[in-house]
This record gives C-alpha cells, sequence and structure tokens, in this order.
C-alpha cells in the first residue's frame, strides 16, 4: 500500500467530512501537526470534536480551526494558553469535555488498544467525577473512564520510513502515540523520510501498522513561550 503522500491536502484526501472525530498529537506547540492542522483549515471541515491535550494557541496550531470555528467540541486538558477557546467556551459557542490529563492519554492508548473501558481514581470526588460509575477495588474508589476512538489521528514525527514506521525526536513525542492509535486511520507529518531498513527495530516509536499515510514537509517548531534571563 502507498504511504508516501506529496503533500498534507493529497494525504488527507477522502478522509475529512463534516461531523467527524480527530486525535491530534502534540503538547502545547511542541510535536504538533501544523501541516495537517493548516490543510484541515484549507478543506473547511466543519463542527469537528477534537482529542488533544490542549488547543494551540490564538494563531497556530489548532487555535486556527477555533478562529474559523471549525471545531464544535474539544476533548482537553489545558485550555489556559489560547484566549480565543476560553472565549469561545465561556460564551457557549464550543463545547469542552476537561479530562485529567493522563486520564486523556489512557483514553487514547486504549482506544488503540481496543480497550473500551477502564477505572482510574484521578477525578474521584471532582466534577470530573460527575455522571461516571464508580466502583471501589481494595477499599478505594475508581469511576469509569471509556476509551477514545476517532474516525481520524493527525500526527507529528521527526523521521519515518516508507512504510510507516515513526521515530519521534525527544518530548516531541507526547501524546503523538496514543493519538496515532486511537485513529480509524492514521496521517503523519515527518521532517525525513528515508527507506525501509534505515532505521533501527529498537529505536522505532510507533510502528508503520498504525500509520496509513504520510507526508514530509518543513515546519515553523514555534516556541510557546520564551522565557530568558535578564543581561
Amino acid at each position: 500500500m502507498k504511504k508516501v503522500f506529496d503533500s498534507a491536502s493529497a494525504a488527507l484526501d477522502g478522509l475529512l467530512h463534516d461531523g467527524m472525530t480527530i486525535a491530534a498529537g502534540g503538547f502545547g506547540l511542541c510535536g504538533i501537526p501544523e501541516l495537517l492542522i493548516a490543510a484541515i483549515k484549507e478543506a473547511g471541515t466543519r463542527d469537528i470534536t477534537i482529542a488533544s491535550n490542549n488547543c494551540g494557541v490564538d494563531d497556530f496550531g489548532l487555535g486556527v480551526l477555533l478562529a474559523t470555528r471549525q471545531i464544535k467540541k474539544m476533548q482537553s486538558s489545558y485550555v489556559g494558553e489560547n484566549a480565543e477557546f476560553m472565549r469561545q467556551y465561556l460564551s457557549g459557542e464550543l463545547e469542552l469535555e476537561f479530562n485529567p490529563q493522563g486520564t486523556l492519554a489512557e483514553r487514547m492508548r486504549a482506544g488503540g488498544a481496543g480497550i473500551p473501558g477502564f477505572y482510574t481514581k484521578t477525578g474521584v470526588g471532582t466534577v470530573i467525577a460527575e455522571g461516571k460509575e464508580h466502583k471501589d477495588f481494595g477499599g478505594e474508589t475508581y469511576i469509569l473512564e471509556t476509551g477514545i476512538v476517532v474516525d481520524l489521528a493527525i500526527v507529528k514525527a521527526w523521521r519515518a520510513d516508507t512504510s510507516g514506521n515513526l521515530v519521534f525526536r525527544k518530548t516531541a513525542r507526547n501524546f503523538n502515540v496514543p493519538a496515532a492509535t486511537c485513529g480509524r486511520v492514521c496521517v503523519a507529518e515527518v521532517e525525513e523520510i528515508v527507506p525501509v531498513g534505515s532505521l533501527d527495530p529498537d529505536c522505532i516509536h510507533l510502528p508503520g501498522i498504525y500509520v496509513h499515510r504520510i507526508i514530509q514537509g518543513t515546519h515553523e517548531k514555534r516556541i510557546e513561550q520564551r522565557t530568558v534571563r535578564s543581561a
């Protein structure tokens, strides 16, 4: 199966539709699939539900899809760096399902592993637990969380081979692996594509069986918050 495509728009061809669900890798602006996000903006796909740790910033990352009102709902852990996100949520324009960060990662991983639900102590006794099944194990109370399975996963990696095996660069791995596995289809953008056999099998972070389409591109790698010492 051909996995390498010439552009983000070509890689997403036939995969986008209004009302779809998408899992997006990244943490802040680190390891985000910026080229695929831009292609979704250009495609004009609307009423999207996105599972992602956060929603970028006002003018970059997933934030560009907020600006064009293409996102209907976010399943997220953190929203503090995006003023438009907060404005849309507080005004009732955007649905928000808050998840503790580890819970969100595990919901994606569980969905990719075919696990429909799991119990966790995280969130017990808070608004996160409202309306969820509670169960005691060993004298401790846990809540039931469901696995996430989405129509499309979009992720950013450092290197790929032509069969889709991915290597991530240090902390840019973040949510990309669990996000990739929970998509019925996964599209990855990478900095470099190499021939099959070029990657050390022990250094592959995501097997190509999870990855359906790949593009190579140039990335901005914007710094979210630059902090320096005074001279």
